[in-house]
Parts: C-alpha cells; structure tokens; sequence
C-alpha cells in the first residue's frame, strides 16, 4: 500500500511543501494529495494590489500540478481527527473523509478582528482572495474625497495604505496605529517611512486604538465619543488561524498555533506537520516565527526536509529558521527592507527607494515562479521509502 501524504491548503507553505514532496519522493511509494477551498493559487502578498483595483493574474492549481502525481482535492477542510488519521471535507462533491499516514497541516490564517465591535461586519480586509474582492468592489465605488482608514501599523497595514494612496490618489486614506508609526524600524528608516507617507499624502492617527467600527467611521475612544471617518475601514490589526487544529486535539499554543518540535512535527502527534502561519515553530533566536511569507517558507522547507528524511530512512536534517529582516512595499516605486539581528532588532543598515522596490518585486516573482514550476529541478531518480506505515503508527521495514 502507498503511502497516503495530505497537504491542507495551498498557499505558499502547502503549495511548496507539495511540490517538493513530488519532487523528491518515488510515485511508486507514496501518494500525495493537496486540499484547498479555491481552484486558484493565490498570492496574498498581492491581495492589496488586487483589492485597489491592479490587474493581479492567479495559476490554477490544476495547471500547477499537471504532470506532478499530486492530487487536487478541491474542498473546505472541517475537521481533522488525528487518531483516526482522518480529516474531513466538504465541497462541490459533497462531504467527504481523506485517510492519511503523514499529514502536512497548512491552511495559514485569516484576518483577526479582536472582538471589536463593528469590525466583522463593517470592516474589509485583504487577507484573502474573497475578502479583496469584496474591498476592491467597494473602493472601485468610491468616488473623489472619498475616506479610507487603515487600522493596523504592521507590515500588511503599511502596505495597503501606500499602494491605495499612491493607485488612488483621489482618495484620503488614513491609517490608525495603536504606537509610534514603524517604531521597530530603524531611526533611518523610520524618517524614510514617514516621508514616504508624507509624499503620498497619508495622514497618521498614532496611538490610536479603534475601539469600534460602524458603516462611515470608526470610533477610537468610546468615552469620548471620539472618531475618524471612513467610508471605508480596513482591518489589518493581525492575523489568527482557523480553530480547527485546536478542535482535533492537536497540541496547539494560546495563539490555536500548533506546537512543533525542531522539525516541524507536531509534539502530540508524530504523524502531522505543520508549516506557515499555523505551525508554532521556535526559530533559531529562540523566540517564535512571526506570522509571515518568510516564515512560511523556513518552516515548509524544513517540514518536508523532515518527511523525506524520515520516510527514506535518512537523518533529518535541520534548516535555517533565521529571520533576516522585513520587506516592505510602500507602493510600486518605493520600499524598505530593514534588516534585523538574532534578537529581531533592527540594525542601521536598510535598503530603500526604487533599489528596496525591485528586491521586493524579485521576492514576489520568485515565489509566484516556484509555484507554478513545482517540478523544477526534478530529480531523474527519485528516492523510494525505507518504511511502511501500520496501524499503530510504528514504522516497520517495508
């Protein structure tokens, strides 16, 4: 019997982590499926350019598997039960139960609305292709001196409000940050960051906490009464991950995050992975990955090194989980990337301007190519497993 690997999702941990699993391991031993809600891949580092109305083109993920082995389940993950190896969907077919020996858990995150009132119903977000589309709905109806208000100051937020500023000049965007606007850059870059917002025209609430949001502003201190108008809230004040990890028993962090060891093995339970936004990994500085297309790509590398290794009988190896810096687009002609030491302090030196932009466009194309070329690089041999699985989750010699 092959031996039965399900990826859950397909951004850009799942996406990867499949292809290089297709890649590396012998079709004549393994069987590996891919689920994912949508057809498409999408590239949510792009969802901000989408949702103002850039034309941003999405691979079929039929198209980016053909010819690979890998199956395309095209369904809604509801449950995992990693006692049974099982995990159960629903889609176009109906429901629907996977049997798994190795699962790769990857379904990411969404946008997290803190239980702030109004902000579920009243707000937009980009963190997924639907909730852009949405918002670029909405923003294409918006006419001159229409408001957008931004709320967030992380790396998702500054992005959205540069990108709308610049592609809208019409428009008056704000954004709202509970500190010091990039108060974790760099003093230089930080002074780049701020006329960069200065040049687009973007006013800055600092610490400014939204308290709630309501169809034509949004309310920063209830007391008070106090608020700032928008025609348009874009919530972007962090991330969460969905609760199905915690609801299967798996060991998961206060965060829902599912605890991983060194590898990327889930601590509970020997048999699944995690990797990108719902993996719980410590990194090499001892602290946790943050949330992040970086992250995604640390910990879907190591995940798969590790299947590999141990499904051929190999050592596992140990891959970098060192984060560099922070890449950020200020519109399509401007960026900064900060760089940051082994304690996630920024350091003086930073690249900004044009040269930052196209080093971000490079990243951006980079991993939209790797995607769609999931066998590039292909290996002529490819390496066939050293075990079998059996029902009690013990490897024996095949």
């Amino acid at each position: 019997m092959k031996h039965r690997i399900v990826v859950l999702g397909a951004g850009y941990a799942g996406a990867f982590a499949a292809g290089n699993l297709a890649r590396r391991l012998s079709p004549a031993d393994t069987e590996i499926t891919v689920v994912n809600a949508a057809p498409d891949f999408v590239e949510r580092m792009r969802l901000h350019q989408l949702a103002i109305g850039q034309d941003v083109a999405f691979r079929k993920l039929a198209d980016v598997f053909a010819g690979t082995g890998v199956r395309l389940r095209l369904a809604r993950v509801t449950g995992v039960d990693p006692e049974r190896r099982t995990v159960a969907v629903t889609g176009e077919d109906g429901d629907g139960e996977l049997t798994y020996d190795t699962l790769l858990y990857a379904l990411g995150s969404s946008v997290a609305h803190h239980g702030v009132p109004g902000a579920a119903e009243y707000s937009f977000d980009v963190t997924g292709r639907s909730s852009a589309l949405r918002l670029r709905e909405r923003l294409a109806g918006l006419g001159e001196g229409g408001t957008v208000l931004v709320v967030g100051e992380g790396l998702t937020g500054i992005e959205t409000a540069t990108e709308f500023a610049e592609s809208r000049p019409d428009l008056s965007v704000a954004l709202a940050a509970r500190g010091e606007l990039g108060a974790w850059l760099s003093p230089k870059a930080r002074r780049h960051l701020r006329q960069a917002f200065d040049r687009l025209g973007i006013t800055v609430h600092e610490h400014t906490g939204i308290e709630a949001v309501e169809p034509t502003r949004a309310i920063a201190d209830r007391v008070t009464g106090s608020s700032i108008p928008a025609d348009v809230t874009v919530w972007s004040a962090g991330f969460a991950v969905h609760p199905i990890a915690a609801a299967s028993g798996l060991e998961v962090a206060e965060t829902g995050q599912i605890v991983v060891d060194r590898t990327m093995r889930s601590v509970s339970h020997p048999d699944v992975y995690a990797a990108g936004d719902c993996a719980y990994a410590i990194g090499d500085n001892g602290r946790p990955l943050p949330m992040s297309c970086a992250s995604a790509g640390f910990t879907n590398m190591q995940a798969t090194a590790a299947i590999v290794a141990r499904l051929t009988g190999s050592a596992v190896p140990a891959t970098g989980l060192k984060y560099y810096g922070n890449h950020i687009s200020l519109g399509r002609r401007d960026a900064i990337f900060q760089v940051v030491d082994g304690d996630v302090r920024s350091n003086s030196w930073y690249v900004g301007g044009r040269t930052a932009a196209r080093l971000k466009s490079g990243v951006l194309k980079g991993a939209g190519w790797g995607v769609a070329h999931p066998t590039f690089g292909m290996p002529k041999r490819k390496r066939r497993l050293a075990t079998a699985p059996d029902r009690t989750g013990v490897r024996v010699a095949a």
